[in-house]
């Protein structure tokens, strides 16, 4: 047991009892696997002292000799290894490709029955607009007024309509033309002699956009549960960009954040540890705090997140949710089919803008303006781009009332937003709306209001401000503030400067009534949704989704993740006020039963193979395999040493810390690292 490296562990708990440890239990011992220092990446550092450290501070001490077998099959073991995670990439890759080839497949029904042509009234109305831009351009299409519909009143087009789907779809016309004309040998080798016609173009789109909505719907899901083992790793070396470390929702709640802290995680160590004393130590692999043994030497913990498993799963339900096939068959031309995967694009976007931690300002900035890009195209395409500006809106709120400000979310969200509002003001049917709107006066004032915390944060950094020093100085910057916009708000109101709250809006909070009028009164998915509706539009999803949801919820929650939950609340609102929204549940519904169901599946395999494959491991043999993560692992050692032995010089603390405060030391590779380091 010594010799294999596992004194550190046993002479730190010998020294905190005073008794020599019983017999290693299961989880505690390390396999000869473990020994050779084959470790994936997504497992957490070991636990121990720095290298080079006593038994008695934590550490193994000098790394033993390699046992001659092992040090004989160490190059077949690494070849087995990187053949596995070659196998598992090649897996992934091609599952993925075959989800997106079949969401296509599965829209083109329609079209293969009835042949390419356009069906339903709005879809119709869209291919004319189309056509007239296609053959006349923008300056003529943008001042179009259509004397052939509404008769006898006619109707001005350019600036009632949402033209993002007619541009893109006379855009990818001419890019065909141009392949054609200027490709023609090489179109000519696959059997294709001409184009495609603006027709076949419009009936094809629906079927093009629900695959790129599939794809952004696993990346959603993808980024909610993005790696928390990687997040310590990349936390404690100092490296920005890195994931963040998961919690539970409950944490960051003033209230419930006490009783959370002060009974029930006591609750749950007292239950973990009946479960160790019963069953092992973590035999069950269901406290994800602790490390496991693995096949291929990772410490890697089951909490690690199996976030490639959660995005193909979460792809897959999208691929065939009915809540969304219903917008998104082929021939059928409407806003819709287009607006999800622009709404998907921007939701997954601003998640991406909020991975790292709070001082990565340059990837918040970058990711942040993308996602303003894509709320930009949202607003041209559809008019529930107001609902994806309010959710973004929301979310920035909360974490900001939860206490997650930080210099990341600020420029994430400022320029998200004037990216997104500037972009979206030259869209004629938008024009003025974003600074106008009642609806939309929400997200400017958490514009507004972040601004305000980012100085008051700065300022507290600069000055040193105490805690009730900053709390004095954020109440007199938000008074000051809030008297202004009062004062602005009395004098432009009057003007008639704010428009109304529209009626759909209206709608969605006040209870329908009858108008007498039977036109009105007959469309059906203005009415409240029925729990039938939920099943029929969502089959199955609604009962694996709610576990995504209180998995995430309870156990996964960070500055990205948090962001489903916020959708999740406001879909099912929205959806359950208007049958017609029951879409917007098609996305979030897909990526919460993907987390589920790739949470449950990653926790399968790593208990079957003691090893959870990344992407990250495909790199390892060209960048030196485990060398490089000695190496962070052996800054991050130095770092805290540094930092002790400042501590020390004060006088403050004795040379010799607790037994207590030395076991939360910086982890130890094992000894095997240091045979393939040397």
């Amino acid at each position: 047991w010594e010799e294999v490296g596992g004194g550190g562990a046993a002479a730190a708990r010998r020294t905190r009892t005073g008794t020599s440890p019983a017999t290693p239990r299961r989880a505690e011992r390390p396999s000869w696997w473990e020994v050779t220092g084959y470790r994936s990446r997504r497992g957490s550092p070991p636990t121990g002292g720095a290298p080079g450290t006593s038994a008695a501070a934590g550490g193994g001490g000098p790394p033993p000799p390699a046992p001659p077998l092992i040090v004989k099959l160490r190059p077949v073991l690494s070849v087995l290894k990187f053949a596995y995670v070659v196998a598992w990439a090649a897996l992934a890759l091609h599952v993925a490709y075959r989800v997106l080839w079949e969401a296509y497949e599965i829209r083109l029904y329609a079209i293969r029955e009835y042949g390419r042509v356009i069906h339903e009234f709005d879809p119709y109305f869209n291919l004319r607009a189309t056509e007239y831009l296609y053959h006349n351009g923008w300056g003529r299409f943008a001042h179009w007024f259509d004397y052939k519909v509404w008769y006898p009143l006619g109707r001005p087009v350019g600036t009632t309509i949402y033209p993002g789907m007619q541009v893109t779809s006379v855009f990818i016309k001419r890019s065909f033309d141009w392949i054609v004309a200027n490709f023609s040998s090489v179109v000519a080798s696959y059997g294709i002699k001409k184009g495609m016609s603006l027709n076949d173009v419009c009936c094809f789109v629906p079927a093009w956009f629900g695959s790129v909505a599939t794809l952004f719907t696993g990346l959603m899901a993808y980024e909610a549960t993005v790696g928390v083992s990687g997040a310590k790793v990349g936390e404690e070396a100092g490296g920005k960009g890195s994931p963040q470390a998961f919690r539970c929702l409950l944490s960051g709640v003033p209230l419930l954040g006490y009783v959370y802290a002060k009974a029930i995680v006591p609750t749950v160590n007292v239950v973990m540890k009946s479960l160790d004393s019963v069953f092992g130590s973590n035999n069950l692999g269901i406290d994800t705090r602790k490390p496991l043994p693995t096949l291929f030497g990772s410490s890697a913990t089951s909490g690690s997140s199996p976030a490639v498993e959660c995005g193909l799963f979460a792809a897959a339900i999208m691929s065939i949710v009915p809540a969304h096939i219903m917008r998104s068959v082929g021939g059928g031309y409407d806003n819709e089919s287009v607006a999800m995967s622009a709404m998907t694009a921007t939701f997954w976007l601003w998640m991406r803008s909020l991975r790292g931690d709070g001082d990565n300002t340059q990837s918040g900035m970058a990711w942040g303006a993308m996602a303003g890009i894509a709320y930009f195209y949202m607003a041209a395409v559809w008019g529930g781009y107001v609902f994806v500006i309010n959710l973004v809106g929301v979310h920035c709120a909360l974490l900001i009332l939860f206490g997650r400000h930080s210099s990341k979310l600020h420029r994430s969200y400022t320029l998200f937003y004037l990216i997104g509002t500037a972009l979206a003001t030259s869209v004629p049917v938008v024009g003025w709306t974003p600074l106008k709107s009642l609806e939309q006066m929400g997200p400017m004032a958490v514009f507004f209001g972040i601004q305000l915390v980012e100085y008051c944060e700065v300022k507290r950094k600069k000055e040193k401000l105490s805690f009730k020093e900053a709390w004095k100085l954020r109440i007199k910057v938000f008074g000051a503030a809030g008297l202004v916009a009062v004062a602005l708000a009395a004098v432009i109101w009057p003007t008639g400067y704010f428009g109304p709250i529209s009626a759909r809006v209206r709608g969605l909070f006040v209870k329908h009534t009858k108008t007498g009028n039977p036109l009105v009164d007959s469309v059906a998915e203005h009415q409240p949704a029925s729990a039938q509706a939920y099943t029929q539009y969502l089959s199955d999803v609604v009962y694996i989704a709610p576990v995504g949801l209180a998995l995430v919820a309870l156990f996964h929650v960070n500055d990205s993740s948090s962001f489903l939950l916020v959708y999740a609340a406001a879909a099912y609102f929205f959806s359950h006020k208007m049958v017609r929204l029951i879409l917007l549940t098609g996305p979030i519904g897909s990526a919460l039963a993907g987390v589920a169901l790739g949470r449950v599946s990653g926790w399968a395999m790593a208990a079957l193979l003691d090893f959870q494959p990344s992407f990250g491991d495909l790199v390892d043999p060209i960048a030196g395999g485990d060398e490089g993560e000695v190496a962070i692992e052996a800054e991050v050692a130095n770092k805290k040493g540094g930092k002790k032995g400042k501590k020390k010089k004060k006088g403050d603390k004795a040379d010799e810390e607790p037994v207590e405060t030395q076991e939360k030391a910086p982890s130890s590779p094992p000894s095997g690292v240091f045979f393939v380091s040397s």
